[in-house]
This record gives structure tokens, sequence and C-alpha cells, in this order.
């Protein structure tokens, strides 16, 4: 059995190793906000905060992050409570398919909870590799700066709530 944290809950999963996290996370544990794009880590679609860190994990093994703390996209926020990443989002009308978005909003908290104030070559660095195949980068860029302008006067927070579990209807 392998033992990590995921939003904030410790989970236990009998697979092989080597199973990538992202497969361990959807099709074990039923949670399906992150999702699977290049299978080569190139594109930030199946983002996950490890440790605070955004990372790739449709090539990571869930044996990497045996003992550590994994938030998904749902460990962020809901409809209900959202993140102040999120409500960014929702603000600036930035998703078009959707697609990308969870990996894109991922990067994004990585970003602001290591850099609260970035330039826009910080959000370019730190949004590098996310690809949006609909080409929505103005508008996140610039929900980035909202939510970092949110949190700058203390409205909202990177993660809103602190634990997920599907409901029969999402699983």
């Amino acid at each position: 059995m392998l033992r990590f944290t995921l939003n904030g809950q410790p989970v236990e999963v009998d697979v092989s190793a080597d199973t990538p996290l992202l497969w361990v996370v959807r099709d074990h544990l039923k949670l399906k906000g992150s999702k699977f794009g290049c299978g080569m880590g190139l594109c930030g679609a199946c983002s996950m905060l490890v440790d605070g860190q955004s990372t790739r994990t449709c090539i990571l093994p869930v044996a990497a992050v045996i003992n550590r703390d994994v938030v998904t996209i749902e460990g962020l926020g809901n409809p209900e409570i959202t993140s102040v990443v999120q409500q960014a989002w929702t603000d600036g009308n930035v998703p078009q398919c959707g697609y990308c978005q969870s990996g894109q909003i991922i990067s994004a908290t990585a970003l602001l909870k290591n850099n609260p104030n970035p330039t826009d070559s910080d959000i370019d660095n730190a949004m590098s590799g996310n690809i949006c195949r609909c080409g929505t980068y103005p508008r996140i860029k610039a929900a980035i700066k909202d939510a970092a302008n949110a949190l700058a006067k203390g409205k909202g927070q990177l993660q809103a709530v602190h634990m997920f579990e599907p409901t029969e209807k999402e699983a």
C-alpha cells in the first residue's frame, strides 16, 4: 500500500509504484478534474500541487509522492467555495473549452504561493509549458494579476477548501 495526503486527507492506494499519479487520482480515487493531455509532461493539463509545487503528474510515478502532500483542482475550491484564483478565472471569463484550465489554475496557484506579486515576466516563466489550445493567454495573465491584487487586499485564499470527496455523481 502506498500512502500520501490528497487534498488534506490521508489516502492509501494499492497500485503499482510506477503508476502515474494522474491515473491513480483519476481512476482509483475518482477525482476527474486533472486532465490527460500529452502523456509526456509537456502540456500542463495534468498538473497538481505536490508539496506546493506545480507538478506534471502524467509522468510522475505515484511512488514519488509517498508521504507527501498532493492537491488537485478539487482541493483548491468547489462551485460553492472558490479559491481566489478560481474566482479570478470566472470573473475574467478565462476558459473557452476549459480542458487545460485545471492545470493552468494549479500553476497559477503555485506561482502566487511563492510570489504573491508577480511581474509579467514572472507569470510568463511560471506558466510556460501550460498549453492553451484556445489561446486565452492574455486572459490567464490578467486573471493571475487580479488574483494577486485580491490576495494583497486580503480578499480570498489560494486554497478555499481543504478536503474534497467525490460524490457518486462525480465518480
